[in-house]
């Protein structure tokens, strides 16, 4: 069924592929959730919506293991973005991050928890205010916010508590790719008897100083989250800093 476009969505076709043009709608989900409205309305606050192809979420169609689904969103074909929200829809906590991309392109890699087969979206705001929308179907058996982490079993990972490891390539077809790993736990909270316990700010600077991308993780961020972002150009190291909610902070520097 063909959907109608606004006055704004026609202007914003004329300037995209026909392909892309094509697959713009700004209603009837894509994806037909059941949760659609509700997520529009406390995700979004209800503001205006295009679902759009330029706004890429690629995941596993059939994820083996609920604990650790990879994710990668890309709305680099998107002008102007200003925030980008990750979430899925029938998980028990819903938002899983955001990010801004302020000095980097809108790209982001990491890993999720899914409680049961959803719909994982992202959300992308430009300066205009419009929230452009894509994403895709999972299917998983289940149980990854509600199972508890390795680190609950183990003795070690106090000691090694937002440690980050990390590489920047400064050459061939990866140049400019930053990707780090930082050891926590990621608690949801959703254990009996386990607090929730997870990391709530990561930034990304460059060697001068000028931050490169911001990410607020939430629970649904997978144990010992992974990132993966990219930069125009690699010159120089960056630095990794950031917190957990209980105030424990980090900060690492990552040479190319």
């Amino acid at each position: 069924m063909k959907f109608p476009l606004t006055i704004a969505a026609i202007a914003l076709a004329a300037l995209m592929s026909p392909a892309d043009a094509a697959a713009l709608r700004d209603e009837g989900d894509p994806l037909a959730s059941a949760r659609w409205a509700d997520m529009h309305k406390s995700m979004l606050a209800g503001a205006p919506v295009l679902f759009d192809p330029r706004v890429k979420v690629v995941a596993p169609s059939t994820a083996e293991n609920p604990m650790q689904v990879p994710v990668s969103v890309d709305a680099t074909a998107l002008p102007g973005v200003v925030e980008v929200l990750v979430f899925a829809d029938f998980n028990p906590i819903v938002q899983v991050l955001r990010f801004y991309p302020d000095a980097a392109p809108a790209f982001l890699g990491f890993r999720i928890k899914l409680q049961q087969s959803s719909p994982v979206r992202a959300a992308v705001r430009t300066a205009d205010g419009v929230w452009h929308v894509g994403g895709t179907w999972v299917n998983t058996v289940g149980g990854g916010c509600t199972a508890p982490s390795a680190a609950a079993v183990s003795p070690e990972w106090q000691k090694r508590l937002n440690e980050v490891s990390g590489r920047q390539w400064s050459e061939g077809p990866n140049a400019g790719r930053i990707r780090l790993r930082i050891v926590h736990p990621m608690d949801t909270g959703l254990v009996a008897g386990t607090p929730a316990f997870h990391l709530e700010e990561v930034n990304i600077t460059d060697a001068a100083g000028k931050r490169l991308m911001r990410v607020q993780p939430y629970e649904p961020v997978s144990e010992n989250p992974v990132f993966t972002l990219q930069r125009d150009a690699a010159s120089g190291p960056v630095e990794a800093s950031g917190r957990d909610n209980n105030g424990n902070a980090f900060t690492a520097r990552i040479a190319p």
